[in-house]
């Protein structure tokens, strides 16, 4: 016989194996009812200590007011199985739908009404009892075919996403007078879905997955404020796939709505669990699903450190890691937006702390993929954070192997490194080389990582000063300073003639040359104008003998062509001008006054356009166009 809870008149009510709320008022008082032995054991450690210490002092404010009446048809005794339900209760649980949509129609939103009324009405100092009522005639009402635990077959804010607006209405009405005890409800929502899954034929959770989205769609931090615990509901049910995905996906409802809970809950309770084979997929999925809906990544600057980043690197990039290729390969894909999120909105300050995880990875037997990561991501850091060179520096004798990777790396990359890193790096890479004399000098372990970051440094150090020449700057100073002294030697004598610069290219031969050779060049212009002016009329003259007639045919017919649609034209204006008159009558019957008198005014714009405009300018254009084919024609001959 199940738990009864002391009511008005001293009279004991059992608890009824009804689920329905009018007949589960008295069990709902409590937000954790007693579980069969089983559950205990496998969920008494999370909700025990977070929950039930809290709610054993809400029990004797769930009593109702003795003047409260007493339902007749409750009143029997404890240990009676059958008793008469009144309602929407009577007969046994209702069959399941064929699909969610089928109940979600088939609910009764008056009946759903009536209840809550009656929950208040009952407990009207308890708003924990009218939302778990609330949850609890959903789900007994929402009976349709299970889906799997995350719902991977339907979009993000399924099944909310059915609930019509009424309901809604009523669902969230509801949430807002019931403010304080929505964290309790949240849990009790959770617990009771594990409770579900513990038996054979268990009820569908739909009920209380829509009463978690509708209370997580406004209230998204309610998920976040005990992820602890939840954790520890995750380890403890490892070999329990289906509840463990079920408190991922309740949790995960509250980062669909907001970027900086969903990463807190992924970075909390996700990723802690990524490595186990059952709850990969969704974990990687979820987060693929996050960053998709929420491309302005900014709102979720702050949340992802170097403790997090680099767990989530080594997953991306170390093969034979727990994930599958696959998983590992859509993990890598959201690597570059997960680096953003970690370095945050100024890089230039954070950077120093993330270059020594950076920097330890990056050994000689690393990945081939991961070690151009860790190189490109260090070379941001140095080109970013100036602190970086010091972290390098007081890191730079414990970490030779991967130094010498680095060093190399800015070798093969210094002509696209800016002058602000090469200026940088000078320093760091002298202090380097004063470390290798020493390193050499002792004759300690690893000379070979010593000759290598050695001969780097020296590579280094040479790029730096030999950079060459420069002998386009050279040259652009030079021809500046003649183009100068030249202006002022002219200014100064009054001509060229005059001037010093002349003399000296009359006397070193210059001057005469280049007149001769201007002389030449001149020369050679005019006869080729001259040729190409006796060469042109000559040509032109034969292309007009053979192009003649074809020219004058094509004349003639355009000529002809355009008679043609003329008198077609004339045509159409004479079957007009006798139809008009006609046409004029029926309109003025049929139109008003008005807009007669503004037809007739765009009529005689039209015609002043036509007359002064239109006219005017094609008879200019077919005079201008035969003046330019009469002279063609001229120079021809």
């Amino acid at each position: 016989m199940g738990p009864v809870w002391p009511l008005a008149g001293d009279v004991i009510y059992p608890r009824a194996p009804d689920p329905s709320p009018s007949r589960r008022v008295a069990a709902l008082c409590h937000p954790f009812p007693v579980p069969s032995p089983a559950p205990i054991a496998t969920s008494s450690t999370i909700f025990q200590l977070g929950f039930e210490r809290a709610l054993r002092k809400q029990n004797k404010e769930q009593v109702p007011p003795a003047a409260a009446p007493e339902p007749p048809q409750r009143r029997q005794h404890a240990g009676k199985s059958g008793k008469k339900p009144s309602g929407h209760e009577a007969g046994a649980k209702p069959g399941r739908c064929r699909s969610l949509e089928e109940a979600l129609k088939a609910l009764d939103l008056a009946d759903l009404q009536k209840e809550l009324e009656k929950s208040k009405s009952v407990f009207p100092e308890n708003p924990s009892v009218w939302v778990k009522d609330l949850a609890g005639y959903l789900n007994y009402k929402l009976q349709a075919p299970r889906s799997d635990p995350v719902l991977s077959q339907h979009p993000h804010d399924y099944p909310y996403c059915l609930v019509s607006k009424e309901l809604r209405s009523i669902i969230r009405s509801l949430l807002g007078k019931a403010s304080g005890v929505l964290e309790l409800f949240f849990d009790h929502c959770i617990y009771t879905m594990l409770q579900e899954l513990d038996k054979a034929s268990g009820e569908s959770l739909h009920g209380y997955r829509i009463c978690i989205q509708a209370l997580l769609l406004d209230r998204p931090r309610i998920a976040t404020t005990n992820l602890g615990k939840y954790l520890e509901v995750l380890r403890s049910q490892q070999t329990r796939p289906a509840k463990c995905l079920t408190v991922l996906w309740a949790l995960g409802q509250a980062g669909f709505s907001d970027l900086h809970e969903g990463l807190k809950v992924w970075l909390g309770v996700m990723l802690p669990v990524l490595g186990i084979k059952s709850l990969s997929p969704y974990a990687v999925s979820y987060l693929d699903r996050l960053l998709m809906m929420h491309p302005n990544l900014t709102k979720g600057f702050g949340m992802i450190g170097p403790k997090d980043f680099f767990p989530l690197l080594d997953f991306a990039f170390m093969p034979n890691n727990s994930l599958s290729p696959s998983l590992q390969e859509q993990l890598r894909r959201l690597y570059p937006r997960l680096k953003v999120l970690a370095f945050g909105a100024r890089p230039e300050a954070a950077l120093h702390t993330y270059f020594p995880s950076f920097l330890s990875r990056a050994t000689p037997a690393c990945p081939a993929a991961m070690k151009e990561e860790l190189l490109t991501s260090m070379s941001q850091c140095l080109s970013l954070d100036p602190l970086t060179f010091g972290v390098w520096r007081q890191l730079y004798t414990k970490h030779l192997a991967q130094s010498s990777l680095l060093l190399n790396h800015l070798l093969e990359s210094w002509e696209s490194s800016s002058k602000k890193v090469h200026q940088s790096l000078q320093e760091t890479v002298r202090s380097f080389k004063v470390t290798n004399e020493e390193l050499a000098a002792r004759g300690t372990g690893g000379d070979q990582d010593v000759a290598a970051c050695d001969a780097a440094c020296k590579e280094l150090l040479h790029k730096m000063r030999g950079r060459g020449f420069p002998w386009s700057r050279l040259l652009l100073v030079l021809l500046a300073f003649a183009a100068g002294f030249f202006l002022h030697d002219v200014q100064t004598h009054g001509s060229f003639q005059a001037s010093s610069s002349a003399q000296l290219l009359r006397s070193s031969g210059v001057l005469p040359a280049s007149q001769l050779a201007w002389q030449k060049v001149s020369l050679g212009c005019l006869e080729g104008y001259r040729w190409l002016e006796h060469s042109l009329a000559h040509h032109g003259s034969v292309a007009v003998s053979m192009l003649w007639p074809q020219l004058e045919l094509l004349w003639k017919t355009s000529g002809e062509m355009a008679w043609d649609v003329s008198q077609q034209c004339y045509s159409l204006l004479s079957w007009l001008r006798g139809n008009l008159p006609w046409l004029s009558d029926w309109l003025q019957t049929r139109l008003p006054e008005a807009l007669l008198h503004f037809a007739e005014c765009v009529r005689e714009l039209l015609l002043f356009l036509l007359r002064s405009c239109l006219l005017p300018l094609l008879q200019g254009l077919a005079a201008v166009l035969q003046r330019g084919w009469q002279s063609c024609l001229d120079s021809c001959k």
